[in-house]
């Protein structure tokens, strides 16, 4: 990381306050001691910006400032074997730092189960650069952000005469951030990060209605959604959404082959695969793949990568919230597992390194092993021949929802745009479709990858623990062989 980061984020987070990097070290010396193995201050500086555009049955539409947050503060954890102490605290005086440190650090000696330490953390040099640091709220006046909404909500109703119900809305945040270690050691990152969703509710003459939702984001400034008719795209692709499911017959029910489209639908790996990849659930054993490490756990086509490294992925950090580079990590290679996702906590435990994979939402959390972008590598198929290679069965492009156990690794998703499949022809779309399986069953059942490998549009936000972190997912066109599908129609 640059010089230059480092000295902004010190700028932002140290001088108002009066903190100096002296009092930090010298507080953390005093932490430390024989019973204790880690240490980490993790200081933050957020704003956030969220704008809403509103059109509810026939009524004038209106714009809402409906969120405007600055926030600063400090998490502090300390660890001791097994046992974390945390404590946080919203402002950045000293005795306040203080205050949450003494409390991390009494949790952490209560109950302390010291084992002999691994140096879970590769120190590497922070080589990539992957976003500005200029702010994006600050970055474009409020007229021009009301005239981006008011000019999409124009183009959306050219698209359509009965459009009962529209919702725009247009979010952005600037992150600082900063870490100090236990040996001393501070890293920082500026964090910059622009949405924008679009939903429609579309009628018909018989009074029939569907919805349609679509958008995108980038760790970058707002230009990013007038450029290369973004934001138009998003809005199209909402409208037919919405105009297509108006269409859509009841899907079919039972066993069947299922090619998934190439993008989002990625997003069933990240549920049914990638959550019980991370090494939290398989130190603790309550994962599917928990003591799996050099098995086979998918099929040969399948190989599954987490980077967070990617450039233009919402997932993507330069460092993760421990401070540790974010890399390329093949957690599963031609079907054998190779690797689980590492902070450096569940490293340590597990001897082990960080994968770079320690992300927390906010000062107010500690640290836990999260995916970035986690992926299926492209195959050599071409979509089309997937396609044709399926006598009868379902096309699934995008899905609006779904449920996983990590335990058992069974799932449960409902696809939101979905085409049956007639002996090797696209034929009519369907709605109701929910795909039901067991993640690791479903990877062994994989038998055609297609070469476009793709990306979500930048929505993903994924939950655990009751925090929330971005992410993206990915995949090309893939063929599960055989997967229960529940419908209407048997």
């Amino acid at each position: 990381m640059s010089d230059k980061t480092l000295n902004l984020a010190k700028q932002s987070l140290f001088d108002p306050s009066g903190l100096t990097e002296q009092a930090l070290n010298a507080l953390r010396d005093r932490l430390l001691r024989p019973s204790i193995d880690d240490i980490e201050f993790y200081f933050q500086a957020s704003c956030s910006e969220c704008w809403r555009l509103e059109a509810l049955d026939g009524h004038a539409s209106i714009i809402k400032n409906i969120g405007f947050t600055r926030d600063a503060g400090v998490g502090v954890r300390v660890v001791s074997g097994e046992t974390i102490g945390f404590a946080y605290s919203d402002d950045l005086i000293l005795p306040a730092v203080e205050s949450a440190a003494e409390a991390a650090s009494s949790i952490a000696r209560y109950g302390s189960t010291n084992k002999n330490p691994v140096n879970a953390w590769n120190k590497m040099s922070v080589s990539h650069q992957l976003y500005s640091r200029e702010d994006p709220i600050s970055g474009l006046p409020i007229t021009k952000k009301l005239d981006l909404l008011r000019s999409l909500e124009t183009y959306i109703r050219s698209l359509h005469t009965n459009i009962t119900q529209l919702r725009i809305q247009l979010s952005g945040t600037h992150d600082i951030v900063l870490i100090l270690s236990g040996d001393g050691s501070m890293i920082a990152d500026i964090r910059p990060l622009v949405r924008l969703s679009i939903s429609v509710i579309v009628q018909d003459q018989q009074g029939r209605r569907e919805q349609g939702y679509s958008g995108g984001g980038a760790h970058t400034n707002y230009d990013y959604f007038l450029q290369e008719d973004r934001a138009r795209g998003w809005a199209k692709e909402a409208v037919l959404q919405a105009v297509d499911n108006l269409a859509a017959e009841p899907s079919p029910a039972g066993s069947m082959p299922v090619v998934l489209g190439p993008g989002w639908p990625g997003v069933l790996l990240h549920e049914a695969v990638g959550h019980g990849l991370e090494a939290d659930f398989n130190r603790k054993g309550s994962s599917a793949f928990t003591g799996r490490i050099g098995e086979r756990v998918a099929s040969s086509a399948c190989t599954v990568i987490d980077d967070g490294s990617l450039p233009g992925c919402c997932g993507s950090l330069n460092v993760d919230d421990e401070g540790t580079a974010t890399q390329r990590t093949v957690l599963i290679e031609k079907g054998i597992l190779k690797s689980y996702l590492y902070d450096k906590l569940n490293a340590r435990l597990m001897a082990a390194h960080s994968t770079g994979n320690g992300r927390c939402e906010s000062y107010a959390y500690p640290s836990i092993p999260r995916m970035t972008n986690t992926y299926i590598h492209a195959g050599n198929y071409d979509p089309a021949e997937i396609i044709a290679s399926v006598p009868r069965g379902l096309y699934a492009v995008n899905f609006s929802g779904g449920q996983v156990d990590i335990t058992s690794g069974k799932f449960v998703f409902s696809a939101c745009e979905a085409y049956l499949i007639i002996d090797g022809k696209l034929k009519q779309r369907v709605k109701g479709a929910t795909l039901i399986g067991h993640g690791p069953e479903v990877l062994m059942r994989v038998s055609m990858l297609g070469n476009d490998l793709k990306f979500d549009s930048g929505m993903g936000v994924c939950g655990k623990e009751g925090q929330q972190v971005s992410v993206s997912v990915g995949q090309p066109t893939l063929k599960v062989d055989a997967l229960t599908v529940g419908g209407t129609v048997q």
